[in-house]
């Protein structure tokens, strides 16, 4: 790991990782709504962006996972892509993490855990959403749930174009507010996922 400028206090640690879990355990202790809200940036065939609040499920060892329905619009742009970048906002905290990078799917065992994991009703609301698709109105929607809770009873398998999306960085900032707006800003970035990470200091 190359490193250009030195980390004390809130931004120490070799692990960025270990750094995001540990700034938002800090924040599910202080902010009053999902600390866990990202908001996600895809881009269309044609380069327009598109940015839209989930939750972020899991931070592991080397990525962040959040889930979703395979057939609405931000997974068929991620999957036309390849690629997503999020941004963490703690307004407790004053402090953010921007991250960019590769995307592949987690639609095995996991998938499965966690989708068992949620309230029966969100489970069945998976199965009754078209995503991003036209909707006539709230009646229909609800309809609609009520016929899979009919079809599919209190314990429903996960749909199969239900499921989760694994963002592997390439860019991580971990930003922190500062007085008069010199912030601090430090990013790790690296060429591929299996490369060493360089962290710079950056202006504000």
């Amino acid at each position: 790991m190359q490193e250009n400028s030195k980390r004390s206090g809130i931004f120490e640690g070799d692990d960025p990782f270990a750094l995001a879990q540990g700034w938002l355990t800090e924040a599910e202790q202080t902010e009053p709504n999902d600390p866990n809200a990202i908001a996600l940036s895809t881009v269309d065939e044609g380069g327009m962006p598109n940015v839209r609040m989930v939750l972020l499920k899991e931070i592991e060892e080397d990525a962040f996972v959040f889930y979703t329905n395979y057939e609405g619009q931000k997974a068929q742009e991620i999957m036309a892509s390849g690629k997503a970048a999020f941004v963490l906002h703690w307004k407790s905290l004053h402090r953010q993490i921007r991250v960019r990078g590769l995307v592949e799917k987690e639609d095995g065992p996991k998938a499965d855990a966690y989708y068992a994991s949620r309230s029966l009703k969100s489970r069945l609301g998976a199965w009754a959403s078209r995503q991003s698709r036209p909707l006539s109105s709230r009646t229909a929607l609800m309809a609609e749930v009520a016929k899979i809770t009919a079809s599919h009873g209190t314990n429903p398998k996960r749909p199969p174009y239900w499921g989760g999306f694994r963002i592997k960085p390439l860019e991580i900032e971990f930003w922190a507010d500062g007085e008069f707006r010199l912030h601090d800003r430090f990013r790790w970035s690296r060429p591929e996922v299996e490369k060493p990470w360089n962290i710079t200091r950056l202006y504000p």
